[in-house]
């Protein structure tokens, strides 16, 4: 089983017990805002996802990461790697993201958690370019995208909800870490 630990965090394959305090995260309109069409997500479309997400680590040995509290194992979302399908015209690409649930906002978790999954496509999976796509008014996501080193390559619109996405970039070749 992949995991990862940091100094506060412990990004790990997913179980049965993440679902329900996955599935409140995404039943929040504030952390979902950003997320295609800002809708919510019940708990069994979370668990559709979850299955999803444990696929992609199956077929691309790579996926979402459950991130969870060291200190008390408290699921607080995630963070990892996929393949943004949603967006052929930047095929083939390995995006970065997270979703960290709103109690945890501020703390600095998205950094840590998307620091550790880059470092793991660098020198776990042996990747050479990751990408990471955000709607172009979520400053909160662009912060950790500059903290990550990641630089903004092309502005386009969802294919599906027409809102508008910036796409950033990092070269792991020049990644210092």
């Amino acid at each position: 089983m992949t995991e990862i630990r940091t100094p506060r965090l412990l990004l790990r394959r997913w179980t049965d017990d993440d679902l329900v305090p996955m599935a409140e995260i995404n039943a929040d309109p504030e952390v979902m805002r950003w997320i295609g069409d800002g809708s919510v997500r019940d708990l069994e479309q979370t668990a559709e996802d979850i299955e999803r997400w444990e696929e992609e680590w199956d077929e691309e040995g790579f996926g979402l990461f459950a991130v969870e509290l060291l200190g008390s194992g408290e699921l607080i979302g995630f963070a990892g790697l996929s393949v943004p399908d949603f967006l052929p015209e930047i095929l083939p690409a390995v995006e970065i993201g997270w979703r960290i649930g709103r109690p945890f906002w501020g703390q600095g978790y998205a950094s840590e958690a998307a620091h550790a999954a880059l470092e793991f496509a660098l020198q776990d999976r042996g990747l050479d370019r990751i990408v990471s796509i955000a709607h172009i008014s979520n400053t909160a996501s662009e912060n950790v995208m500059r903290k990550l080193g990641m630089v903004p390559e092309r502005d386009l619109n969802h294919p599906v909800y027409g809102v508008p996405l910036r796409v950033h970039a990092i070269d792991l070749s020049e990644y210092a870490g």
